[in-house]
């Protein structure tokens, strides 16, 4: 008998997505929410039409079945049938026929990689595919491996033609101490590159290297006290993770080896993580938008990089939902306020509550030390990409703001070469402006600071800009300080604002390389 599989992957459909291009949404029939899904599936009805029975599917069976009203699809070696799904489809019919018939992994991963699809299509599990019995040619007896020194000879051409060189991981002990060292060979390393996780026994450290994910993945000899510290040396690329014995005594070994332990592969390829988060707090900051504070498990170390986000996972209706925000700090005026919180421990959001939605509303009524899913940090947006920048521009729409925050509080801290830092931040009315007060008194207490507000649909009394996105806008807002000055525009907002926007700044003889969108 098959088991479905247990990972999950984050749902679509988010204005803070971070990404590198967009997908179209199409208009859905009445009746076909997600929600009207969720209740289709618990209905006891037979959306496989194989009356519960599991196979495994050759290539041959799964190309019989590439028409919508019979239509197989292989997502990670699992096939499903998604003829029953492809009214409730937010992308629509087309999307899903590209890959009818077919393995739709590499067109699942370009377009949408976290939807939630084991927990969606469950109901729908035709079978696993059938393996081919197969020997690479460049096949080769795995050697052991010690400590996790890995062998050179195990480092294959092709990964160090396309990528980093992989890490290698030693430990030691003290009669009270187990020092666990990293040596990732890089020197750009960086507290926020580092993710470690304790819990249910198992032990899993996880070092981002570029685009690349270096696991260390244990049962644990002896048990350890949940708190432990993280330290990088960034000189020489060495992570230090020191853990604290429960127990006095010499450990044989580190531990046994647990899923993908000592692996090295592409981000993309691997499967995100969760950890239960305390909610801690959540304020009110406009009429339907509020700030919620998260706190980490006390075996948990982790800091999400800038300009990227996580994903939030709530059991709804017997269905695990999944979204994608963007943390922001808890203010922005960090010279002016002692953090309410230490840094290292809490995750604040700005999140927006649509009362006819799915997954705000149950946000929303989460109670004080309730728990949330959260995932360890994506996004494709590099630190790297302020070096010498001297005019930073920044473009945002309603909660499109939350990747500007982070952004606005290094850019003015952290960039020596900074002359110039300028949001427009675009809204319907003023009572929608996120954090209106903190940005106007940032830019009264930093001068090379400039905020402007545009409403597409203000009062009277409105004495600012009014309108849309537009090429007037753009060309009066985006003037360098100097005439061939490095400059930096990052957008946010929904998909019609990202895409216009882009469309503009092209014609405005902006480069790719001079812009960043997080698109939805």
């Amino acid at each position: 008998m098959l088991n479905v599989p247990s990972q999950s992957f984050p749902a679509p459909s988010s204005q803070q997505r971070v990404a590198s291009g967009g997908r179209s949404k199409v208009p859905l029939k009445q009746g076909r929410s997600l929600m009207d899904w969720i209740r289709l599936t618990k209905s006891g009805k037979d959306l496989t039409g194989l009356k519960g029975r599991l196979f495994e599917v050759t290539e041959e069976e799964l190309e019989k079945h590439n028409k919508k009203d019979d239509c197989w699809i292989c997502i990670r070696g699992f096939v499903y049938n998604v003829s029953p799904y492809m009214e409730y489809h937010p992308g629509g019919e087309d999307e899903l026929m590209r890959a009818a018939g077919s393995d739709g992994t590499d067109l699942f991963d370009q377009v949408h990689r976290w939807v939630n699809y084991e927990s969606m299509l469950k109901e729908c599990l035709v079978g696993k595919m059938a393996v081919k019995p197969a020997v690479p040619k460049d096949y080769h007896e795995e050697k052991k491996v010690l400590n996790g020194m890995l062998p050179k000879s195990q480092v294959t051409d092709t990964r160090a033609r396309e990528g980093p060189i992989s890490p290698s991981y030693d430990w030691f002990q003290t009669d009270s101490l187990i020092t666990i060292i990293i040596y990732t060979k890089q020197k750009d390393m960086n507290l926020d590159s580092v993710i470690v996780d304790y819990q249910d026994d198992s032990f899993r450290a996880e070092t981002i290297i570029k685009d690349y994910s270096y696991l260390i993945h244990m049962e644990l000899f002896r048990e350890i006290h949940e708190d432990f510290s993280v330290r990088v040396v960034a000189n020489v690329g060495k992570i230090e993770i020191v853990l604290k014995k429960k127990e006095h005594t010499s450990w044989k070994c580190l531990g046994h080896a647990l899923e993908n332990h000592n692996s090295f592969t592409p981000r993309k390829d691997t499967a995100l993580y969760y950890r239960k988060c305390q909610l801690i707090s959540k304020e009110d900051v406009t009429h339907d938008t509020k700030l919620f504070c998260l706190m980490l498990p006390p075996s948990s170390y982790l800091q999400v990089p800038i300009g990227q986000h996580v994903y939030l996972k709530l059991t709804i209706a017997g269905t695990e939902i999944v979204k994608p925000y963007t943390p922001v700090s808890h203010s922005l005026l960090f010279k002016l306020m002692e953090p309410v919180l230490p840094n290292d421990k809490y995750i604040y959001f700005l999140i927006k509550i649509y009362p006819a939605g799915l997954f705000t509303p149950e946000l929303d009524h989460l109670q004080i030390g309730d728990f949330v899913s959260v995932s360890s940090p994506e996004g494709n947006f590099k630190i790297s990409q302020f070096q010498e920048l001297e005019d930073l521009f920044l473009l945002a729409a309603g909660t499109g703001f939350t990747p500007m925050v982070k952004i606005l509080n290094y850019a003015l801290t952290n960039i020596p070469s900074l002359r110039k830092v300028k949001l427009m931040f675009f809204n319907k009315t003023e009572d929608d402006i996120i954090w209106r007060s903190q940005l106007e008194n940032l830019a009264f207490k930093d001068k090379r600071c400039d905020i402007e507000f545009v409403l597409s649909a203000p009062t009277s009394e409105w004495n600012g800009k009014q309108g849309h996105i537009s090429p007037a806008l753009l060309s009066e807002f985006l003037k360098r300080s100097l005439d061939k000055s490095k400059v930096l525009i990052c957008i946010c907002g929904p998909t019609p604002f990202t895409e216009q926007g882009i469309r503009l700044l092209h014609d405005l003889n902006f480069s790719k390389d001079e812009i960043h969108s997080f698109t939805a």
